[in-house]
């Protein structure tokens, strides 16, 4: 288990996609560890939770192996490459990426990231625009966020209301779920205690920023409905404007490097909380408030799949909560759609102000960045008309930008 989950855990770029696939391909093909109807089960069941569904789909397939040990090996194997990963990447980044030719060069990595946001809000709504009330819903979404600026988790509770209750038909009674008490007692308490304990050790120890750090990704693991993509905008929002822990131009070189590792894309929590933290208090602060980030991020997954795996068959047949995740579902395509708009307008435009009356973000159009113009436009033929990787495509884009700047 620990070679093939490892082999996984290091092979896992690409995003959830490219991630299950590849899951499927050693846990279903070659090894033959579960069933393709188990597997199917064990999916459908992590798109209803909240968080990484790849990582929660590894850490259930651990727990059927091998139980509680397996789930966490399998698990903490899919995230730790990666996690180790991104704190050299970010801790590099604080150190050097205010330097001029560094700047230049990540202008060619964000101008890949618009290309693959809108990759992914192609992909989402291919699978989830089906039907006219799912094209509304996904419309609703947009506006609501791109020009009211309503709270993320708002939108998505409710998508999930609307959907459930449009459900016809009610659950019959065979479909109620009876879970033993004492054992789904046991786990909330065990798991529940652990994500809650640091939190509660820097709540005594007074320490505010570490305290508001943890409470804001205990908060995204909650309502990580959809995928890291649909969480985006909310975070950006919040650790930007709310908190000011980072820029915004730094929030979107944390997401290309975060696109650049193995892993689950929500590793860019950690990216973000490592920036914070050496912004307050070095690198010291950085490793904490990574170590945090990741703590209350991915504490949370665990908690669902040994909540939840058990009764994997009842919950995966509900039909209210079906019809809810798939409300859900399309009102996340109107968040990616905000999401990739807002990346747009902040790389091709230096300056982007919200409006006077309502959030929506106005570009000044004297500040319009040909240099980002040209190397999307390259990213976007590299990418959808030649058929490129992300770490190929940005690498040619990374050294466009690096020649222009020398040049120029």
């Amino acid at each position: 288990m620990a070679r093939i989950f490892g082999r996984i855990g290091i092979l896992s770029f690409g995003g959830p996609a490219a991630q299950i696939a590849l899951m499927h391909r050693e846990l279903v093909d070659r090894h033959g560890w579960l069933s393709e109807a188990a597997f199917l089960r064990a999916l459908s069941l992590c798109m209803l939770l909240p968080g990484p569904e790849a990582m929660q789909l590894a850490t259930y397939a651990g727990w059927r192996l091998r139980g509680t040990f397996g789930g966490l090996l399998a698990g903490l194997l899919f995230v730790v490459p990666g996690a180790a990963l991104i704190a050299v990447l970010a801790l590099g980044y604080a150190s050097f990426g205010q330097v001029p030719l560094v700047q230049a060069g990540f202008l060619g990595i964000k101008a890949t990231v618009i290309i693959v946001v809108f990759q992914a809000l192609r992909n989402v709504a291919a699978k989830a625009l089906h039907g006219a009330e799912a094209g509304f819903l996904a419309g609703l979404s947009f506006v609501a966020l791109f020009i009211f600026g309503l709270p993320f988790p708002v939108i998505i509770l409710a998508a999930g209301i609307w959907g459930a209750l449009r459900q016809t038909g009610d659950m019959s009674a065979a479909d109620v779920v009876h879970p033993p008490q004492a054992q789904s007692v046991r786990t909330l308490a065990l798991w529940g205690g652990l994500w809650a304990t640091p939190l509660v050790v820097l709540w005594l120890m007074g320490r505010e920023f570490l305290l508001q750090l943890g409470l804001f990704f205990s908060k995204l693991a909650v309502v990580t409905f959809g995928g890291a993509y649909a969480v985006l905008a909310y975070m950006t929002q919040s650790v930007v404007q709310d908190y000011g822990w980072i820029t915004t131009q730094q929030m979107i070189d944390a997401l290309g490097l975060a696109e650049t590792t193995p892993g689950p894309l929500i590793l860019v929590t950690e990216f973000v909380a490592l920036l914070a933290g050496f912004t307050q208090s070095g690198v010291t602060g950085a490793i904490a408030a990574g170590v945090l980030a990741l703590w209350v991020t991915f504490t949370p997954c665990f908690l669902w799949i040994f909540l939840a795996g058990p009764y994997l068959e009842k919950i995966s047949s509900q039909p209210r909560l079906a019809a809810g995740l798939r409300a859900i579902t399309a009102a996340v395509v109107g968040v990616i759609g905000n999401l990739s708009v807002w990346f747009a307008l902040h790389v091709l435009f230096e300056r982007v102000t919200p409006a006077a009356i309502l959030a929506m973000p106005l570009p000044d159009w004297s500040s319009f960045n040909g240099a980002g113009f040209a190397l999307t436009l390259l990213a976007a033929v590299l990418m959808v008309l030649r058929g490129w990787g992300f770490v190929s495509t940005m690498c040619i884009c990374a050294i466009a930008a690096l020649f222009g700047a020398v040049l120029l």
